[in-house]
């Protein structure tokens, strides 16, 4: 797991229109990624959205937001014409950053264990080193999480 003052392991991945995006790329400016289980489902779409509404309040603090998922580019496309969502969604569909992060784990629901990303939130300095690490963060309180802690 990553955790605060580690240096963030840099990735590529394609975004919801299949575009690389690349972490180092973005170096110079704060980056909220945010690990999500399942496009368009309650939760995540609750997360989704509240980054979607708060994005005025993000681009002040001047931070980027990337959401990362195990679900392949159509569905993320999917999810992000239903509801608008405007930022970058990113397909790890196989699950090799999720790993790198320690968010890859195994999960229960219904007596069923499975794997998958755990709700995680690493909010990455414009250096590249991790400033702030939120796990199982509950979606209705992630904004007012994270931004708090871009605010500092």
């Amino acid at each position: 797991m990553i955790e605060t003052g580690d240096v963030a392991p840099d990735f590529e991945l394609p975004n919801q229109h299949g575009d690389p995006v690349k972490l180092s790329d973005l170096r110079g400016k704060p980056v909220v990624l945010y690990f999500y289980p399942k496009a368009d489902t309650p939760g995540c779409t609750t997360q989704a959205c509240g980054v979607r509404d708060h994005h005025a309040d993000y681009a002040k603090l001047g931070a980027i937001v990337l959401g990362v998922s195990p679900d392949a580019v159509k569905p993320i496309a999917k999810f992000d014409d239903k509801f608008g969502l405007g930022f970058p969604l990113l397909s790890d569909a196989d699950h090799a950053v999720a790993e790198a992060y320690g968010v890859w784990v195994e999960k229960s629901r219904y007596g069923r264990t499975y794997m998958g990303n755990e709700r995680t939130t690493f909010v990455i300095g414009g250096d590249g080193v991790v400033t702030d690490v939120f796990r199982n963060v509950k979606p209705a309180e992630h904004d007012e999480l994270v931004l708090a802690a871009l605010a500092d």
